[in-house]
């Protein structure tokens, strides 16, 4: 199956939809939505070279993914890795508890635990994908557009290192830190147990 683009009513079909998916792995609103016009201009450059063998949604999707890609590793060659695995930790609890040697009280109340028959309807909810985008947007940027890639993007591992000019050992670091703060931040708004 063939299909023709219609770059006349990308903006319309698509828009929202790639802003949304490049909000989600930048968490910056004017950066997502400059890398999305960019994805558009690119596209409809390139619009001679499309085979028609995807949907133009695809098409603009991958487009979009390397745009994402090549800002993330724009902005990786001016900052190094090491600084953010030094002080992930460290920043990440000064964001979430009111006491600077994080021995105090969180900064908001703690919600109730869950029982275990209310994990699956809040797990789906609205409010838990705006607890979990707030809790993305907490983390370091590193983190973030790292753990993004992975468990969002579900880019390969070697993919990432390569992208992120990471090594394996600093990649498995990285996830693991991701991993711990995201779960100490959704477990503060009561989505597990801390």
């Amino acid at each position: 199956m063939n299909f023709v683009l219609d770059p006349t009513q990308w903006i319309d079909r698509y828009a929202d939809y790639l802003f949304s998916y490049a909000y989600l792995r930048l968490n910056h609103r004017e950066t997502a939505e400059d890398i999305v016009q960019d994805t558009f201009l690119s596209a409809y450059k390139a619009r001679a070279q499309f085979k028609g063998n995807s949907h133009e949604k695809t098409w603009l999707t991958a487009i979009l993914k390397h745009k994402i890609a090549d800002y993330y590793r724009q902005k990786n060659d001016h900052e190094p890795i090491d600084r953010y695995l030094e002080q992930t930790q460290d920043s990440f609890r000064r964001r979430f508890f009111d006491d600077p040697k994080h021995q105090g009280r969180w900064t908001t109340r703690i919600a109730p635990t869950l029982t275990e028959y209310q994990v699956e309807t809040h797990i789906n909810s609205i409010e838990f994908s705006q607890t979990l985008l707030q809790c993305l947007g907490k983390m370091p940027p590193k983190l973030h557009q790292i753990f993004t890639a992975k468990y969002i993007d579900d880019t390969d591992s070697e993919q990432i290192c390569k992208d992120f000019a990471l090594s394996s050992s600093n990649y498995w670091v990285i996830i693991h830190r991701a991993k711990v703060l995201l779960r100490a931040c959704l477990a503060q708004y009561g989505f597990f147990a801390p």
